[in-house]
């Protein structure tokens, strides 16, 4: 019953997006894309309040894979506005990449307030297809609240694994579906209609942890965490850093 219920809901709640949906099919939802950075900008400031801890906990290992000759290449990728750049080592050249060119801007706002660091490109791409980042050139990737949001995260985490150099590092923060006995299990299947739509692409049902164990890296280090005070919809989170 409580099954049924949640399906029921769930397809009101697709029912009131169809004008977004109509939207999307004749173009005129790709005029958001150019609203959401600056959304995604100021959000950005009170989630990495928020998950300042956490984040400092994930990246103190990303110096670890830093070359002998103290060289260190970075590759973020669905970069945004650069929310991770203020915990990155100091010196590491970081070379950045998003499907949405409008996060520009704001990228390099960032890149201003985070000069401890070098900065090769920004490349428009999307995870499943970084064709002009080289085959192992790279020791570190970085993936945040991203693989919600891809079509196919096994052909993103291939792309990872391309381009990463033998025994490097993949440290990612992702959201993930809840458990599903929990309020938030419910409310992640009933309002996710919209919430793609107000997240660009955003999906809250995944279960991103079962891609990773899939995606052949020869080591993972993955923990179930529970968001400080972000909103319910993404609270589920995971955390970790795989090696290629």
């Amino acid at each position: 019953m409580s099954s049924c219920f949640m399906k029921l809901c769930r397809l009101l709640c697709l029912v009131m997006t169809l004008p977004l949906h109509l939207l999307e099919i004749i173009g005129l939802y790709g005029m958001y894309k150019r609203v959401f950075p600056l959304l995604a900008y100021n959000i950005t400031f009170s989630y990495n309040d928020k998950m300042h801890e956490l984040k400092r906990e994930l990246f103190r290992n990303v110096a670890k894979f830093t070359n002998t000759d103290g060289t260190l290449r970075l590759l973020e990728i669905g970069c945004g506005s650069g929310a991770n750049f203020k915990f990155y080592p100091y010196g590491c050249t970081v070379i950045c990449t998003d499907p949405n060119p409008h996060f520009e801007k704001y990228l390099r706002l960032s890149m201003g307030a985070n000069t401890h660091l070098t900065y090769d490109k920004f490349i428009v791409a999307r995870g499943e297809d970084m064709k002009e980042v080289k085959d192992e050139s790279v020791d570190v990737v970085v993936c945040t609240l991203v693989l919600c949001s891809v079509n196919n995260a096994l052909q993103v985490l291939h792309e990872v694994r391309r381009v990463l150099k033998p025994g490097g590092g993949f440290f990612f923060l992702e959201h993930v579906i809840s458990n599903p006995s929990s309020w938030t299990y419910f409310f992640q299947h009933v309002l996710e209609p919209l919430w793609y739509y107000l997240g660009d692409g955003c999906r809250v049902t995944k279960e991103t942890w079962k891609d990773l164990e899939a995606a052949g890296f020869s080591e993972l280090n993955l923990k179930h965490i529970e968001a400080p005070e972000v909103t319910l919809m993404i609270r589920p989170h995971i955390m970790g850093y795989s090696i290629k």
